[in-house]
């Protein structure tokens, strides 16, 4: 089997072709292929699939195997890499278990994504919950250079009310108006470089007490990205569009 490598900001990805669908994965192999020591090694997986009234369609694994929701960075990565293929210019209109999806190939090879439309943003003291694709919780810290987030990550991921479908954990830290943003994701069950649905979470989050219109640069561990979006009330986000790099890393033939 061809695969390809891509990563978005240190967010790293399997993708595989399988328009003709004879591609046909356990959640056992999925495991295997991601896995860092005995596989290709990767947060995900995905196959590009035909949809007919669209560019393609997107099928995401989490590295555990199992099928999971909406990937920020991993849907960028697949934009770049239906272009490689031919089946796009510079933008491309596709599925994924979202719903509907556009992006656009701009300057440098950013890829500007389209996310879903955002409501019922719960606001606490200390930390927000939203979902953008996927679900996401947002905790404020004022150190999130020292924060232990594979532990404190681990915890709030397995708390009683989110264990059964468990939710991905920001930590978050507003500084000369940059956010910076570390993430605990389910699925991966460790911090990753960079998760884009949770980059957005946070952008959309740091403004739940405003309106209007906003551009946030945000700071990961694999790199900046940037999400823009509208506001009309405190608890939704319309228009929301998340922009960085999705660069190809490596191709070639594994058996299975």
């Amino acid at each position: 089997m061809q695969f390809y490598k891509y990563q978005g900001t240190g967010n790293d990805f399997i993708l595989l072709d399988n328009r003709d669908g004879n591609i046909k994965l356990t959640r056992e192999q999925v495991a295997t292929l991601c896995h860092r020591h005995f596989g290709i090694g990767a947060d995900g997986l995905m196959l590009l699939e035909n949809a007919e009234g669209y560019d393609f369609r997107m099928v995401y694994y989490n590295s555990d195997g199992n099928e999971s929701s909406m990937c920020g960075n991993g849907g960028r990565c697949l934009v770049a890499f239906a272009k490689s293929l031919g089946l796009i210019n510079d933008s491309a209109r596709f599925l994924a278990v979202d719903g509907e999806h556009s992006a656009t190939i701009g300057e440098n090879d950013l890829i500007s994504l389209q996310m879903k439309d955002v409501t019922g943003i719960t606001i606490y003291e200390d930390h927000n919950i939203l979902n953008t694709g996927s679900p996401h919780y947002i905790l404020w810290i004022k150190d999130v250079k020292n924060a232990d987030v594979q532990k404190e990550g681990k915890r709030i991921r397995n708390l009683p009310e989110f264990q059964k479908e468990g939710i991905n954990v920001n930590f978050v830290q507003l500084h000369d108006g940059i956010l910076s943003v570390r993430t605990y994701e389910r699925g991966v069950e460790a911090e990753t470089m960079s998760c884009g649905t949770g980059v957005t979470a946070a952008a959309i989050a740091a403004t739940a007490k405003f309106m209007g219109e906003f551009s946030t640069d945000i700071e990961t561990p694999g790199g900046n990205l940037e999400v823009s979006f509208v506001k009309d009330d405190p608890t939704s986000a319309k228009e929301v569009v998340l922009t960085g790099p999705a660069v190809f890393v490596f191709k070639g033939d594994i058996e299975i």
